[in-house]
């Protein structure tokens, strides 16, 4: 399918902003990728609804969170790309056990609100760059803990309406979340304890003092680009088969954390995937292990 014979022609109305050929690179923190075809940010959860209900099941959907753990392709994205703004879907409220938060909020800022209520149990939030629809839509884990372990519920826009899954209900599993067929995650609640004030504040500097050393957490990345296969540590396995500071192109492993792929500077989604692809490779030569991706990588081609 050509980006052409996937695009509507004309987009349903919406109160928010909708945009023809948007660009999509400065959205994503790697800064790289083709345009959208179409590019919606709807005002609130009833305009989403609004939206999905209108939009014809054969156009492709695509949902961009904080864009951390994805390589959108130098050919760009057909169809409808939905990016839900902080404004209609940001907010975070705090109970007595627990905090509900829009899929808009980043996972840090949810981590941040809970600690300052004296809430624990969401500290490992604050290692992960991205936000809470991501969070929950991948089962996003870090520090030894996952979204399964908190969720109290999801609420999801479908085109037929507004549905709320536990985490049984979303059929967690690592990395992975099975979501309505072109559901969008609105909010969700996670479950948190009253805790030590200084001992939250504690660990969550820990994380973070943690991700600086062992993270190139300033440069253009995409977090981990390989999902740890089991017993084994992806980055140990790239690491013996040579690969760290490996370049292809303006995309480079990082010198500093080998499961993260750079954009050191020019580089294309194509450079990106390619040397991701050459990283698996050589893993698998050396020590006959298939890597699997973790980053997301989507669109079409140049």
């Amino acid at each position: 399918m050509s980006m052409r014979d996937a695009t509507p022609h004309r987009m349903p109305a919406i109160r928010g902003r909708v945009e023809a050929g948007a660009s999509l690179a400065p959205f994503t923190w790697f800064r790289v990728g083709g345009p959208a075809a179409w590019l919606a940010r709807p005002a609130d959860a009833e305009d989403l609804l609004a939206l999905l209900a209108a939009l014809d099941p054969a156009t492709p959907l695509t949902v961009l969170g904080a864009a951390s753990n994805l390589i959108i392709r130098d050919g760009g994205l057909p169809g409808v790309t939905l990016r839900l703004p902080a404004r209609g879907f940001g907010s975070v409220s705090i109970e007595a056990d627990g905090v509900v938060a829009g899929a808009a909020a980043l996972d840090a800022t949810v981590a941040e609100h809970a600690a300052a209520a004296g809430l624990a149990g969401l500290e490992f939030l604050s290692g992960i760059p991205g936000s809470l629809g991501g969070a929950v839509a991948m089962n996003a884990g870090a520090y030894g803990r996952e979204i399964v372990d908190v969720l109290d519920w999801a609420e999801i826009a479908t085109p037929a309406d507004l549905v709320r899954l536990d985490a049984a209900g979303l059929r967690l599993a690592y990395r992975h979340a099975e979501l309505p067929a072109r559901g969008v995650v609105t909010r969700a609640r996670l479950r948190a304890a009253p805790g030590d004030a200084a001992a939250i504040a504690g660990r969550m500097a820990e994380i973070r003092a943690s991700r600086e050393a062992t993270q190139p957490v300033r440069a253009r990345t995409g977090g981990s680009t390989f999902r740890n296969p089991p017993g084994q540590k992806a980055w140990a396995l790239i690491d013996a088969a040579g690969c760290r500071g490996l370049r292809l192109g303006g995309a480079q492993v990082s010198e500093k954390h080998t499961n993260f792929l750079l954009n050191a500077g020019g580089a294309t989604a194509a450079d990106l995937e390619s040397l991701g692809e050459q990283v698996r490779a050589r893993v698998l030569e050396h020590s006959g292990i298939d890597l699997h991706w973790e980053i997301k990588r989507i669109g079409v081609p140049a």
